[in-house]
């Protein structure tokens, strides 16, 4: 099985190897699941997730396949590149979450992008905080995938003070050779 390109996936080191693209309201936390008004993760492993804010909460992570022991001939044979990542709201606040990756070449131009549109989390909705699972498979980008780009994040409904926004664990990006 491929190993995870990100480190610090589930903020088991706080909130190391992340860059903090957008920290607004009261800024990124890292939290024990299940949290306040929350939900147990399907993996007994993760035991943390990081928490948003009233503000946008945006967080980053540049893989450098070149740096990760990938060769130019092997990325220019287009593996599949696997994204995964888990998000949740609270029972007690609405909120967004978002996600962008982008595959990028050796001058960080974007090769293929994945960026739904943010998803609204109702906790008056049935199932509308439990954990959900996004996933995207990239292939046919075409030679020359030298970095990975993979932000995530969002922020509450209701401006509330605190960490009331989407919460976001299990991150993960895979090169499948």
């Amino acid at each position: 099985m491929a190993h995870n390109l990100l480190k610090n996936p589930n903020g088991e080191e706080e909130l190391e190897f992340w860059e903090l693209t957008e920290n607004g309201g009261s800024a990124w936390k890292v939290e024990e699941l299940p949290g306040d008004c929350g939900y147990d993760f399907c993996k007994e492993e993760v035991t943390k997730y990081f928490a948003t804010s009233f503000e946008l909460c945006l967080k980053k992570q540049e893989v450098d396949l070149l740096a990760d022991g990938y060769t130019a001939e092997v990325l220019d044979s287009q593996p599949t590149i696997t994204v995964e990542d888990w998000y949740c709201g609270r029972t007690d606040c609405g909120c967004t979450y978002e996600i962008t990756v982008c595959l990028l070449d050796e001058n960080q131009e974007v090769l293929q992008e994945f960026k739904p549109d943010p998803v609204i989390l109702d906790p008056d909705t049935d199932d509308g905080c439990s954990w959900k699972q996004v996933s995207h498979t990239f292939s046919e980008y075409g030679p020359g995938l030298r970095f990975i780009s993979f932000e995530h994040g969002g922020q509450d409904a209701n401006f509330w003070d605190g960490w009331f926004g989407v919460r976001v664990t299990g991150s993960s990006v895979t090169c499948n050779v």
